[in-house]
């Protein structure tokens, strides 16, 4: 008995002397429940809205600064075409347009009926419909308000619209959201052990006395796994077209394109990881965990981002997957070109080249 219990004591000793374990075993659950439960959720709110107000009375100043004032929306744009609001929601810049018809409170009075069209954007359609329910909500209070001063009963009819997605489907928020999270482990986690193979097999002593240059060897290592992703990006796309029935809305070879670009954003990074880390278990460990939870998280097709505490917001800018989440919404759903994605682009291509110049930096160091 007191051997065994010797050597719980040496295990004891073991674990605690290891910094990195005890990081994993303590702080790890911590993190993840901070996040999960006080960071994230699926509760729909802030978010940013825009009313194209024809009335401009009473009734309808009610309702836009009642709706400003709840927790769940910004009112962030006041527009005064139609034409505008389809430009906001090709940017991305609201999830709601709220439009009000002309002499709205005089219908009221008069006909006892008056017309608010609620549009959304149903790339994401089980938070749009959240929304779109807060708003039919908060202006259904209003009516409720205005009831006790009128004594003739009367109706605001609140009617909705879904564009992009009008049937309302998951799989146009399902498929991107899966195709970013495949291409980002893949890619990642094959390339983050390529390096440190060489090294556990003893063959990075013939590339240290080689003439060949530190980019040829880190692109040796890339381009076979960039075909073999890109035919993984065929089979997704394959799929979704013949299984799913999701049709792609803009130009496949700008998606295939983009995808690319993505695809050697994840293989620079695997890359760097390779050239820090010392063993290959250590480097599948850092591409599982450190990748699929930020890429999960902060993509933006589970949780809305816009809901997220300001440190998690400025966090997601430096996951790529958020980015490509946007191109592919843009592409796939929307039926958008280059010009809507354009600056999505130039990011991926800001962190491929970072990704490249420090991996590069860190294998010539090793070189020295």
């Amino acid at each position: 008995m007191r051997i065994f219990i010797s050597f719980i004591r040496k295990e004891f000793w073991h674990v605690l002397r290891d910094v990195r374990s005890l990081i994993i075993l303590l702080g790890l659950p911590v993190a993840m429940i901070l996040i999960f439960g006080f960071a994230l959720s699926t509760e729909v709110k802030d978010s940013s809205i825009a009313i194209l107000d024809y009335s401009r009375d009473d009734l309808s100043t009610k309702i836009i600064d009642r709706l400003d004032a709840s927790r769940y929306f910004q009112v962030t744009h006041h527009l005064k075409r139609f034409s505008d609001l389809e430009t906001l929601f090709k940017e991305n810049k609201v999830r709601l347009g709220i439009i009000f018809g002309s002499q709205l409170q005089n219908k009221i009075i008069s006909e006892g009926e008056a017309t608010i069209q609620i549009i959304g954007s149903a790339v994401d359609p089980n938070v749009t419909n959240t929304s779109i329910q807060y708003a039919r909500n908060i202006i259904a209070d209003c009516q409720q308000d205005l009831w006790e001063n009128l004594e003739v009963p009367y109706q605001v009819d609140v009617t909705y619209r879904m564009l992009y997605n009008p049937q309302l489907e998951s799989v146009y928020n399902f498929v991107p959201g899966v195709m970013l999270l495949i291409l980002m482990l893949l890619g990642a986690m094959m390339t983050s052990v390529a390096i440190v193979r060489e090294k556990e097999l003893g063959t990075m002593e013939i590339l240290l006395v080689s003439p060949i240059k530190p980019y040829v060897v880190i692109l040796s290592k890339a381009i076979p796994y960039l075909v073999l992703c890109f035919i993984d990006l065929l089979i997704i796309l394959g799929l979704a077209y013949t299984v799913m029935g999701m049709d792609i809305r803009g130009s496949t070879v700008l998606l295939l394109i983009m995808s690319t670009l993505f695809i050697i954003t994840t293989l620079s990074l695997g890359l760097l990881i390779s050239n820090i880390v010392a063993t290959q278990q250590v480097a599948m460990f850092v591409s599982l965990v450190g990748f699929l939870m930020p890429s999960l998280v902060f993509a933006g097709f589970m949780f809305p981002i816009e809901n997220m505490p300001k440190i998690l917001q400025l966090i997601s800018n430096i996951i790529p997957t958020r980015w490509f989440f946007v191109i592919l919404k843009n592409i796939m759903v929307k039926g958008l070109g280059f010009e809507y994605i354009y600056k999505e682009a130039l990011i991926l291509v800001a962190m491929t080249l970072v990704f490249l110049v420090i991996a590069t930096k860190k294998f010539k160091t090793r070189l020295a």
